[in-house]
């Protein structure tokens, strides 16, 4: 129904007497009164505009061709399933007039304000009402408020029932209806209204009360929403059902009075099922640990006012049913784990698109109603050998350096200031005579690499990490190839994201894109790659870290297709990792206590604890993607000595 047609409707009154105007006043009264109608209509007017003198330093109503009331701000997954909502008081969404049903707009005029298409602002007749009846009572019990007089008030002034109040309601009201058209209070009016449970305005009311957008309201529910506004905590369906059906015929038999519906379109709306939702306004995170970081980045983007009353549509990166399972194989794992005497608080599990960069899963824990610490993004742990290709690519890149280049397994050790620092391997060898990088990282030897560390430049390494999005403080100690130093497991997923996508990257994400509650879009986060490595040494990294899987120290991470890794464990298996991808995902898992002087127990490695948690994982993202395969290195020219184009 257009506004021009909705008006036309309210044109077709019954006599305004139908409707009692002076219940409540004693019958002596009640003639004189009607009487008197006229002469007070005009003495009203006159005395309105003394008002509008006196009320000087009212609010410009003028404002509200700017105004933006408060609104909620949604937060959906990368195909628009719906994860949270975020607003302060206010939960409301606003839409135009037309997206509101018709029957909602006959509904509300009839119950709040039928004569609202003919007066200007405020009701003489309504007014009278309420003068007597308040008078009698000696204080304000009865409004007479139009619904422009209502808007006023929700916007500019108190909820405080007071005659000084009311006048000031009548003033405003009037210059609002001097300045907008009755549609466009209208619009204003529905969605500022209060409609109980923390909903502001039609459309979340509608959404909360009947699970459907408020253009989809029929007869039903429209005349039971219409009858909540008078006293919303009260008459709320979710509070009094029954006395919600009543309201609902009250206005449903006003409808009828005015001729706006027939007898028989009330009798069956009164019959109609209601199928009623449930509240919405506090409803909790679909994915918590996922919703938190993306509401702690807008806040640093845009400020938590805008996050809370700026009505942000947020598309984020996070595939809803792909983070489900992924919150559900770590709990799971967990349990095997504790059943397998592996003393593990908690797991960590993150997954990046490396050709996007974009945020897959975010499991920052086992359970987040117990811990809401999100350990993929807050919890720097040392990644152990899971740091070691940060090195070998360093070398790679040097062009001194291919995965079958020879390089010691021994060390006399190396001072470090006042001390000296002697590596050894992984169950306290010294090792001895010489490896191939690619039996190295195979193996996880911890010699070679720090041998080698020291070779390319431990400063080097350093830089190739910061290139790589790794952020957290690194020191260029002797020990560093070993991963002394704390990473999140989201740094690693990113740098080793990089290599799965051959050196190119884009800003790591968890959101897609933003639009404010216009529709205009306020950050656009597509990809926009840049090339920040060089391609033949990440094929050559890649292609060695790939005999982790099929020879190594992974070889229960094996998926059956193309894949590479590394695995970490850290000195006294405090902290046990695998970081691994394919041309499609990059996923860190990180196993550990929240107290980090904990042990898991001895023997727990990152190949036999953390490598089938990725594995079954990556079984399951990838259980409908093609089989991708990684570049070769020789399809790129290797790079001079003395090329330092790329880290």
């Amino acid at each position: 129904m257009s506004s021009t047609h909705l008006q036309d409707k309210t044109n077709n009154f019954p006599p305004q007497t139908s409707q009692g105007f002076l219940v409540g006043v004693a019958q002596a009264t009640v003639g004189t009164i009607l009487g008197l109608t006229v002469l007070t209509t005009s003495a009203i007017a006159g005395g309105l505009v003394g008002l509008a003198i006196s009320f000087r330093n009212l609010p410009d109503v003028r404002t509200l061709k700017t105004y933006v009331p408060s609104q909620t701000s949604y937060i959906y997954d990368i195909k628009g399933v719906l994860l949270t909502t975020f607003h302060g008081e206010e939960h409301r969404t606003a839409v135009p007039l037309e997206a509101i049903s018709p029957h909602l707009k006959l509904a509300v005029i009839a119950i709040e304000d039928s004569n609202f298409y003919h007066h200007k602002g405020v009701n003489p007749s309504s007014i009278v009402r309420a003068m007597i009846v308040n008078f009698q009572s000696g204080k304000v019990v009865e409004g007479a408020s139009t619904l422009t007089m209502q808007l006023v008030k929700n916007v500019f002034l108190s909820h405080k029932r007071a005659f000084s109040r009311k006048l000031a309601e009548a003033v405003l009201a009037i210059r609002v209806e001097q300045v907008f058209t009755k549609d466009e209070i209208l619009e204003m009016y529905l969605n500022n209204i209060y409609w109980g449970h923390n909903n502001y305005g039609a459309e979340t009311a509608a959404q909360s009360y009947f699970n459907k957008p408020a253009s989809q309201l029929n007869l039903a529910e429209a005349a039971m929403m219409a009858g909540i506004i008078q006293a919303p905590e009260i008459y709320s369906p979710f509070v009094n059902y029954r006395l919600a059906k009543e309201r609902q015929a009250l206005v449903l038999n006003r409808m009828v009075e005015l001729g706006w519906i027939t007898k028989e379109e009330a009798e069956k709306a009164k019959k109609t099922p209601l199928l009623l939702g449930k509240p919405k306004a506090w409803q909790t995170s679909k994915l918590p640990y996922v919703t938190d970081a993306v509401k702690q980045e807008l806040i640093e983007r845009f400020g938590q006012d805008v996050l809370i009353k700026g009505g942000l549509h947020v598309q984020t990166t996070v595939d809803y049913h792909l983070q489900k399972k992924a919150e559900l194989i770590v709990k799971k794992a967990h349990q095997n784990l504790r059943a397998r005497g592996v003393r593990a608080d908690q797991i960590a599990l993150v997954a990046i698109d490396p050709r996007t960069h974009f945020v897959k899963t975010v499991v920052g824990g086992i359970d987040y109603e117990k811990s809401q610490f999100n350990r993929v993004l807050q919890a720097r742990r040392q990644p152990g050998s899971a740091f070691k290709p940060f090195v070998y690519y360093t070398a790679f890149a040097t062009g001194k350096y291919t995965p079958y280049s020879v390089i010691p397994n021994y060390s006399k050790g190396f001072r470090e200031g006042s001390g000296f620092y002697r590596p050894r391997n992984y169950g306290g060898d010294y090792g001895g005579g010489e490896v191939t990088i690619v039996e190295a990282l195979s193996k996880s030897l911890n010699i070679p690499a720090v041998v080698l560390g020291q070779r390319v430049g431990l400063d080097k390494v350093i830089e190739v990490c910061r290139v790589l999005g790794i952020e957290s403080p690194l020191a260029p100690v002797v020990s560093l190839p070993l991963g002394p130093i704390g990473i999140t497991p989201m740094e690693m997923a990113k740098a080793y994201a990089t290599f799965a996508s051959n050196g190119w990257q884009s800003p790591t994400t968890m959101i897609v894109q933003v639009t404010d509650s216009q529709g205009n879009v306020i950050l656009d986060n597509t990809p926009k790659p840049k090339l920040v490595l060089n391609e033949w040494a990440a094929a050559s990294l890649t292609a060695t870290l790939q005999h982790v899987i099929k020879s190594g120290t992974a070889r229960s991470a094996d998926i059956g297709r193309p894949a590479a890794g590394k695995t970490g464990t850290t000195s006294a298996e405090k902290d046990v990792w695998f970081v691994g991808y394919v041309p499609q995902l990059s996923t860190a898992v990180w196993i550990g206590n929240d107290d980090f002087r904990r042990s898991l127990g001895r023997g727990v490695t990152g190949g036999g604890y953390a490598a089938p948690i990725w594995k079954q994982f990556m079984l399951t993202a990838l259980k409908n993607e093609p089989v991708m395969y990684f570049p070769a290195a020789s399809q790129f020219p290797r790079p001079k000595p003395s090329d330092d184009k790329k880290p």
